[in-house]
Order: structure tokens, then C-alpha cells, then sequence
């Protein structure tokens, strides 16, 4: 698959459907992968931190979430060929499972969050496994860390669905990988919300005019600081063109 390179990132320009044709290449084959999918806000904190920087580019699967990426690849010459919205692709890998009888563990949310969210998915997709769930709340080292991994490894589950935020999420699947046996390991954020009903995604206009991030921001006003990081993206993205120019 072609990689395009946004800041420092190393996107695959895949569409929906290649991405899950990727993913599902290694759950069917074992060999292990984990997806990351990376927006505007993650990749300026890529720009500042070079530990969430390494736990990105750790990734085997790097999907553009968000209008920002696409933006970014845009303007520096090197166009993606579409979002790949990290809610829609779990959704389309648990449609996958459920017709191929692979399992799945939800890992992420706060109390009975995971449980809410594996009962649609039943609902839904009444042939998928759903071999475990847990919280998001637990020490992310030490014996408490251990005992969920254990969970995780008991249940024999063939995906494994992390939810626990950027960029906790990326950190936490970079530093336990080689402890986890799922074939594939999603970073997927808030999209436990989404599953299980808490969290409702943007109108289809909204999706449409590529303005998701101001429906989240009109429901959500404490995300304001993180919507903050765009304006310094976007200043980030013209200095690289400017540097590219001078070239």
C-alpha cells in the first residue's frame, strides 16, 4: 500500500473498504498488526512529543480520521484519497467478523460503557463474539495493567478494541503489544461512546461540509482547548510547504 507522508506520518492511502481489506489480511493470517487513526489534534501532539510521535508511527495501519489529515496531504502535494473515520472502520471489521466468526474484546469507557456498547453490537451484529470487555479505568502498569492483559490474552479474541483515548491509547498498545495476542489491535477512541449510544456522530450535513469537528465542539465546549491545536496544525502545514519550496 502507497504511504503518504503528513508531518512526520505515515498515512495509507487506502479507501474504507482497503482499509479493512488490510486489517483483515492479518487477523485471517495471525500475523498482528495494530491501526492507528491519527487526526489534525494527534498529529500536532506528534509535533511536540516524541513519545506519542514513536507510538504512532509503531502503528502497522495508519488511517486519516479527520478532514485535517486529508487537509494537510492536500496542501503539501501529496493527496489522500479519502477519511477513513475510525468509528466507521470498527464498524465495518465487526460487520467482517460477524460473517467470518472471528471474536472480539472491548477495552475502553467508563463503567458499563463496554457492556452498553457490546449489547448493540449484539443487536447489530447478532453472529459476532464478544469474548470480553473491560473498562478503560485501570493502572496502565504494575499488576493491575497485567491482570487485564491477562483478560484480554484468556479470552482468545481475534480483535481487540482499544478505547482509551488519544494519545493514552497509542502509548499503552505501543508499550504491551508484544503481551497481547489479538491478530489485530484498533486504537478507536471515543468510538466505544458512539457503540454504545452515549455519543451521537455529526448530522450528514455536518459530515458533508467537513465540519464534524464544530458539531463536536457545539456539544462538547470543554473540547475548545483541544480544538486550539488546529490553528497551530495548520501553521505547522504551511511552514513544511514553505520549507518544500526552498527546496
Amino acid at each position: 500500500m502507497q504511504k503518504i507522508n503528513v508531518l512526520g506520518i505515515l498515512f495509507d492511502n487506502v479507501t474504507k473498504k482497503e482499509a479493512a481489506d488490510l486489517a483483515f489480511s492479518h487477523i485471517e493470517s495471525g500475523r498482528q498488526a495494530v491501526v492507528v487513526t491519527p487526526n489534525a489534534e494527534i498529529l500536532e501532539l506528534c509535533l511536540e512529543s516524541p513519545e506519542i510521535k514513536e507510538a504512532v508511527i509503531s502503528a502497522d495501519i495508519t488511517l486519516p480520521d479527520g478532514e485535517g489529515a486529508l487537509w494537510a496531504a492536500k496542501k503539501l502535494g501529496t493527496p489522500l484519497r479519502e477519511k477513513v473515520a475510525g468509528v466507521e472502520f470498527g464498524t465495518e471489521i465487526m460487520r467482517r467478523a460477524a460473517e467470518c466468526g472471528k471474536s472480539l474484546f472491548l477495552l475502553g469507557g467508563k463503567a458499563g460503557v463496554a457492556e452498553k456498547a457490546a449489547q448493540n453490537i449484539a443487536s447489530r451484529f447478532p453472529k459476532l463474539k464478544i469474548s470480553g470487555m473491560h473498562d478503560g479505568y485501570f493502572e496502565r502498569s504494575g499488576a493491575e495493567n497485567a491482570r487485564v492483559i491477562a483478560q484480554i490474552n484468556k479470552s482468545r479474541a481475534d480483535i481487540l478494541f482499544v478505547c482509551l483515548g488519544a494519545p493514552t491509547q497509542e502509548i499503552w498498545v505501543r508499550e504491551n503489544r508484544g503481551s497481547l495476542s489479538p491478530a489485530l489491535i484498533a486504537c478507536l477512541g471515543g468510538s466505544i461512546d458512539v457503540y454504545a449510544g452515549n455519543v451521537h456522530r455529526a448530522p450528514k450535513l455536518f459530515i458533508k461540509l467537513r465540519t464534524e469537528w464544530l458539531y463536536r465542539l457545539l456539544r462538547e465546549p470543554k473540547r475548545i482547548g483541544r480544538i486550539m491545536n488546529l490553528p497551530k496544525f495548520m501553521k505547522n502545514v504551511k511552514k513544511q510547504i514553505k520549507l518544500q519550496n526552498e527546496v
